[in-house]
């Protein structure tokens, strides 16, 4: 075998556990996050609508800053630019737990929704890429990282508020050490840079046509994950009087499903096919959803947590991977996904609060058993996330077919 090819063969290597590290570090973020909720809505002393009003606003943070990745991958590329977004992700974490009341909440979290958004269209942008080149599915292992990293930040959490720690100190202490290992990661990812003859996408891309139907099955479950990472500690709290501690668990066992789910997706997905598997994953998420709205004890509401992770895990992988194959602009293609995805992120913190306001939490996830059901009905659009031969044998660095826009450099 050429010894160039044996290079890029180890450089590709690199490049997929350097996004992997990449995706961990971003969910460790959200993870620790997660389960501070209750203690920043006791700081900022707001009611359960009002924190659904906060939670809204990093997914407009996202939705709004989103269309701006594609251009800022293709002028910086996408290794500078990741540097730089997963750095101010990072840092977002502590902004939410230092607001006092909700208008300085509402501000911190747009801010921590825009370095969110746009770091993880970059991501999933370079993951796509690396995976066609691999000519191996790893979108699925990605996002498993994802989670798996949610799970660190969420037991991380989960440990700190059964010692009652201030949650300030806790965002400054984990968002220094997620800089610093997110700066690392960074170093070994792949470059995607755009060809002197391509023309650079508009400052601001709306989502293309290919996006939007592969996006509404990615609405569906980020709903029901979003609603399920940020109300299930609280749910626990109010509806099941349990203890701090113990509601933060709940977010752990959440996540926990998520990632297992999400790193064996890769074999169940080329194996029964990305329909197949989105509806199964919808039918679990139904029977995770009625478990906690009829759930007489924690631990049985629990269970129903965990059900829905285990439910809602490769649906958006293979969103983005879908996106990715869909046209010629990957970047641009993952971005619309991603904001759809996103406004789902948007809707479904302040529908939670709303109805909870109204009726009762029951009643709200209710509303997410509901739109699970969507899982099933919608699968077939995800078609394209099958994963198909697109590198040959020979050549790792041949370019996939159809091309995508970028090309990476060493």
């Amino acid at each position: 075998m050429p010894a160039e090819v044996v290079y890029d063969k180890r450089r590709l290597r690199r490049a997929r556990f350097a996004i992997a590290a990449v995706f961990c570090v971003h969910g460790a973020v959200t993870g620790s996050f997660a389960t501070r909720i209750p203690w920043i809505q006791d700081h900022a002393v707001i009611s359960a609508g009002q924190l659904g009003l906060a939670l809204a606003f990093p997914a407009i943070g996202a939705s709004v800053t989103m269309p701006l990745a594609s251009g800022i991958s293709h002028r910086f590329g996408s290794r500078n630019a990741l540097r730089v977004l997963l750095a101010l992700w990072t840092l977002a974490l502590t902004l939410p737990s230092l607001a006092p009341n909700l208008v300085a909440l509402c501000a911190a979290l747009f801010v921590y929704g825009a370095a969110s958004g746009l770091s993880d269209v970059v991501m999933n942008a370079v993951g796509v890429e690396v995976e066609n080149r691999l000519d191996k599915s790893i979108m699925s292992s990605l996002h498993g990282m994802w989670s798996t990293g949610a799970l660190i930040g969420s037991a991380a959490g989960t440990l700190a508020a059964h010692l009652g720690s201030d949650a300030r100190l806790h965002h400054l202490l984990a968002a220094t050490v997620l800089t610093v290992l997110g700066l690392l990661a960074c170093q070994a990812v792949l470059d995607l840079r755009s060809t002197p003859e391509e023309d650079p996408p508009p400052r601001f891309a709306l989502p293309p046509k290919s996006a939007l139907l592969i996006g509404a099955i990615g609405f569906c479950a980020v709903f029901a994950e979003g609603a399920s990472l940020d109300w299930s500690a609280v749910y626990l709290r109010d509806v099941l009087d349990t203890s701090p501690g113990v509601a933060a668990a709940s977010t752990t066992a959440f996540a926990l499903t998520m990632a297992v789910a999400r790193l064996a997706g890769d074999r169940v997905i080329d194996r029964f096919g990305a329909v197949r598997t989105v509806r199964t994953g919808g039918a679990l998420a139904v029977v995770g959803g009625l478990l906690v709205v009829t759930a007489p004890q924690p631990v049985v509401a629990m269970g129903g947590f965990a059900f829905l992770g285990l439910g809602v895990a490769v649906v958006v992988p293979l969103a983005f991977a879908a996106a990715g194959r869909a046209g010629p602009n990957p970047s641009q293609a993952i971005a619309g996904v991603a904001t759809i995805t996103y406004t789902s992120g948007l809707i479904a913190p302040s529908a939670i609060g709303a109805v909870a306001d109204a009726t009762s939490l029951v009643v709200s996830f209710g509303l997410v058993t509901l739109l699970a059901c969507g899982l099933m009905v919608g699968a077939g659009v995800l078609r394209t996330g099958d994963r198909h031969t697109v590198t040959t044998a020979t050549d790792p660095t041949a370019k996939p077919a159809p091309a995508p826009a970028p090309t990476p450099e060493a």
